[in-house]
């Protein structure tokens, strides 16, 4: 076997660095007029990728042509200005530059030994997000995935913290035989929470469900008696109607109660950084916890979630790790207060687009967001569709007659390629879900859109 060629390596990296800057701004160059989902013709192509392993690697540049020449017209446009499939936000050209350099610098976050800069960076990005969201003094947190991971880990310091109350330590002993904790969640909460129950051991289905109102937010009119201990689970941002729970008698419902208080944010937390959208999430940050995103409305790169806890050391109860070899020299250690312990510096990423757009332009690009899917909603409604939710903030629920015909023009929506919308279930019927979150969307992407709607709308469907 040959000896690994360093030499070959360093020689090519200029090279490699230079075609990979021109592919990428010439992919970003075409994003907003091209089709937004791949035509079949590119997906069938990506069988190219499926060969054999090589026993002599491909030249690098030859590996980065096939990459992109199969590969970018193979992708879903999400970083376009017309995909409303998702809460998937358009990556803002400060956020693709940062990852960049970030790939080159190569850190690894966990400790601050291992890189001072992301460990600074970092704790200034964490302390703008509380400051953005209006979060108790003295809350922390930490970067992680997305918000399956956010949530998982402040569910973690949850149980661990209300377990710890009873005098039980589960970090220690685990959860066979602790006292039951009742966990209580909306009848609308997210996938993500169910899955984030099932990962740290709580459970999926094992929930007392709270009931809501036409909007999907839980109703303060008749809330239980709980069991001790209990953790309640809240919402910011219904992931259909982008309507949130009333904060305010619930987290006091659950204080009296004495239960811990979660909220999934993932979306609908940015809400709280625009004076004039607040309001939709008042009382939000009398919580316990909560867990957000980046790479939604803040469009960062994926993958980029945050998880904040109102108490520091009941997150790094749940969180710490111990080594010899692992030196902690500060105060606040990343690996000590997030599930894994290699990560990339994600708060890099959101120290530099926070710092690019500032307070201020954080709050237009959530407030802009809201108008668009407004507009969106208006327009649809006046074509003679049935809008099915408030709309409050970006979030958009419409159909199109029963569910079969509905279905049809969805499906006739994304096959059109204008823009990308996706189906959904809300209130037991069948409907297109909007979601409007990408930096680079315009009055005119709305319009076009609207227009491709109307356009597939009208044809005739079987």
């Amino acid at each position: 076997m040959s000896d690994f060629d360093v030499a070959a390596m360093l020689a090519s990296r200029d090279a490699l660095l230079a075609a990979a800057a021109e592919r990428a701004r010439s992919y970003l160059a075409a994003i907003d007029e091209r089709r937004v989902p791949p035509t079949h013709e590119a997906i069938a192509a990506l069988e190219a990728f499926d060969m054999p392993l090589p026993d002599r690697g491909l030249d690098g540049l030859r590996a980065l042509a096939l990459l992109d020449d199969v590969g970018s017209p193979a992708t879903m446009a999400t970083t376009g200005p017309r995909f409303f499939g998702f809460v998937n936000g358009g990556a803002l050209p400060i956020a693709v530059a940062t990852s960049w350099l970030l790939a080159a610098w190569d850190q690894n976050a966990a400790l601050r030994v291992m890189s001072p800069v992301a460990a600074r960076l970092e704790a200034t990005a964490l302390r703008w997000l509380t400051e953005l969201f209006g979060l108790p003094e003295g809350t922390t947190g930490g970067f992680v995935t997305g918000a399956t991971m956010a949530n998982a880990t402040c569910l973690a310091a949850a149980r661990d913290a209300v377990l710890a109350a009873t005098g039980w330590d589960a970090s220690a002993r685990g959860l066979v035989g602790a006292p039951e904790i009742e966990v209580v969640v909306s009848s609308e909460a997210h996938a993500t929470v169910h899955k984030a129950l099932g990962i740290v051991g709580l459970g999926r289905d094992r929930v007392t469900r709270l009931a809501v109102d036409a909007q999907g937010r839980v109703r303060a009119d008749s809330l239980p008696t709980l069991r001790q201990p209990a953790i309640v689970c809240l919402q910011a941002g219904n992931v259909n109607s982008g309507a949130s729970d009333p904060f305010v008698p619930l987290v006091r419902w659950a204080r009296e109660q004495g239960a811990w208080v979660h909220v999934d944010g993932a979306f609908g937390m940015w809400a709280a950084a625009s004076p004039k959208i607040a309001p939709a999430v008042a009382g939000v940050d009398r919580a316990d916890s909560w867990a957000t995103d980046a790479h939604k409305w803040l469009n960062t790169t994926y993958d980029c979630g945050i998880a904040f806890v109102r108490d520091p050391d009941a997150l790094r109860r749940s969180m710490q790790a111990r080594a010899a070899y692992l030196v902690a020299e500060a105060e606040h250690e990343t690996m000590e207060y997030t599930p894994q312990s290699s990560q990339r510096a994600r708060g890099a990423e959101v120290w530099a687009v926070l710092a690019t757009l500032g307070r201020g332009d954080v709050a237009a690009l959530v407030e802009r967001s809201c108008a668009l899917a407004r507009r969106f909603a208006e327009g649809l409604a006046a074509s003679g569709f049935q809008v099915l939710n408030e709309v409050v903030l970006n979030q958009v629920v419409v159909e199109f007659g029963d569910a079969e015909r509905t279905a049809a023009v969805i499906a006739a929506v994304q096959e059109d390629g204008t823009c990308w919308c996706g189906p959904t279930t809300w209130q037991r019927r069948r409907a297109m879900r909007i979601s409007v979150s990408c930096w680079a969307t315009t009055d005119d992407d709305i319009d076009r859109s609207i227009a491709s709607v109307v356009r597939c709308a009208s044809e005739p469907h079987p």
